[in-house]
């Protein structure tokens, strides 16, 4: 048996503009689907979670620690350390991104990682800058990726954190890391910031037009000795945000995947992706939403609603989320065959 989940963050339409949106959208497959599959139900979340829903899925699937806690961010920094072969060692472990906070009329706000466009360059040179500070306050920071750092503070694990997506967008305040530890934290986090504002890199990224690194976010506290996320699929297609670092636990992994990799796999059980709506839900651009979900109905589900009507996979799982709200559909077969039931989408509104 071949079972397919796919993992598409943001494919709900926003509660405020549902209506609208529905009334627009131009996507057959999903409604085929949505309308004869099997609901879990929606889930509601709050507002001020520190875990989108969609990371919150996914961490519950993975078996990652503190999945459930609507107040801390998932316990991922010792398994994103792996996925990018740096050694998980004794301690307890947040990752670290280098970050452009906006200054907003009467707030700061935190603006997106994936577009700070930073390169490996310019991001060592901070790293080296920054490393000085907090080995002064008995931290100590291991370099990953140009946009993925890791912090050790083995007195903070009590400290309660936001995912940058979760944060991303909103007055930072409400989202600073929470508890023993914040202050210790803001302290570090302000001295960097006041050594990075004349930094060679941030001169030459202003003079060129791009956004300044201007502060860090922390996330993702794990320990060290936490157990083993280990991933449930046997093949992992093109997921989304942070959520990638996680595809290196499967079998197979395809980071920048189509729906051709997922229907020539030999896998039974896979996990497939994409981010082409989070962007778009961020910002409030519903026209780039609707034309990005009508391309992923067209080059995604059509192709999978074709292969579960010939037999190909057996079963089709949809993950579809927002920022409060997920729902899953179940779909296989048989409920194909539901010819007297019309394709609706009235099944992802509230």
């Amino acid at each position: 048996m071949k079972q397919v989940d796919l993992f598409l963050p943001f494919a709900l339409p926003q509660d405020d503009m549902a209506s609208d949106l529905l009334r627009a959208i131009n996507t057959p497959t999903l409604a085929t689907l949505a309308s004869r599959g099997n609901s879990s139900g929606r889930r509601n979340f709050d507002d001020f979670s520190r875990t989108l829903p969609h990371e919150r899925w996914i961490a519950e699937r993975f078996g990652i620690a503190g999945a459930a806690d609507t107040d801390n961010s998932p316990a991922i920094a010792t398994s994103a350390m792996c996925s990018v072969g740096v050694a998980a060692e004794s301690g307890y472990w947040f990752i670290l991104h280098p970050v452009h906070i906006h200054i907003a009329r009467d707030h700061l706000v935190l603006t997106d990682v994936r577009q700070l466009a930073l390169s490996d360059t310019e991001s060592r040179l901070l790293f080296e800058d920054a490393l000085p500070l907090l080995q002064e306050s008995g931290l100590d920071a291991r370099y990953g990726d140009a946009h993925t750092w890791f912090l050790r503070a083995d007195d903070w694990a009590s400290l309660h954190t936001a995912t940058p997506d979760a944060a991303g967008g909103h007055n930072i305040d409400i989202w600073m890391p929470k508890g023993e530890g914040e202050r210790a934290w803001r302290k570090v986090q302000n001295e960097i910031q006041m050594q990075w504002h004349t930094h060679a890199v941030n001169s030459a990224r202003e003079n060129s037009g791009a956004k300044l690194v201007n502060s860090l976010w922390l996330w993702g506290g794990a320990s060290h000795a936490s157990t083993p996320v280990s991933a449930p699929y046997d093949h992992i297609v093109n997921l989304p945000r942070w959520t990638s670092m996680l595809g290196a636990l499967a079998r197979n992994h395809d980071t920048y995947g189509n729906v051709g990799n997922v229907l020539a796999s030999s896998s039974s059980h896979i996990l497939a992706g994409s981010d082409a709506l989070i962007d778009a839900a961020f910002a409030a651009d519903w026209g780039t939403w609707l034309a990005n979900m009508q391309a992923l109905d067209a080059e995604w589900l059509a192709p999978l609603l074709a292969a579960l009507k010939s037999g190909q996979i057996d079963q089709l799982r949809l993950i579809l989320s927002h920022n409060t709200g997920l729902i899953e559909f179940s779909v296989n077969r048989s409920g194909l065959r539901k010819f007297w039931i019309r394709p609706s989408l009235g099944g992802l509104a509230q």
